[in-house]
């Protein structure tokens, strides 16, 4: 991913929009879906995405101080970063399994772009918060792929609904 066309505030902006993009994907799938197992890991990660926007917004605040931060409205130029795209067009399905195809996706985007960001800057505090954030949105692929893992596993089961009324056609 070369990131080196923008620069770190363009960059941290594009970071918060895709940060309240992700959050906003996942508390409304959240809200959609039965199964109370992937529930709660849908809500936990739209925690950590706006955990994620907060902390980009302090550092952006720290590197840039004084200066209004403006988010971008629709930043889907960047080739290099598609995960805003991506939760954008998912805000609008109820199909959990492609909203956890494509948020897969998403997720790993994000790392990408966090590394890229870590991989151009040479200050040792941006560049280590890049590095974390990354093995943040590696690990929230993770528990994606688990749940889709288990969707595609168990759907017979999840769709009986004599199952102890544990519907999981999310």
């Amino acid at each position: 991913m070369n990131l080196e066309k923008y620069n770190l505030e363009e960059l941290l902006l594009i970071g918060i929009k895709s940060e309240i993009e992700a959050e906003k994907v996942y508390r409304e799938t959240a809200k959609k879906v039965n199964n109370p197992f992937l529930k709660n890991r849908l809500e936990a990660l739209s925690k950590e995405e706006n955990a994620h926007r907060e902390i980009l917004e302090k550092t952006y605040s720290k590197m840039f101080p004084g200066k209004e931060m403006v988010i971008p409205e629709n930043p889907d130029f960047l080739p290099e970063f598609p995960e805003i795209k991506i939760f954008r067009e998912l805000g609008t399905t109820t199909d959990v399994r492609k909203v956890l195809e494509q948020a897969m996706k998403a997720e790993i985007g994000a790392k990408e772009f966090y590394d890229g960001i870590a991989n151009m800057v040479d200050d040792d505090y941006i560049k280590k918060l890049m590095r974390y954030m990354a093995k943040i949105e590696e690990g929230h692929y993770m528990i994606l792929k688990k749940e889709y893992d288990d969707m595609v596993e168990f759907e017979s089961m999840m769709n009986d609904m004599d199952y102890a009324q544990f519907d999981a056609r999310f």
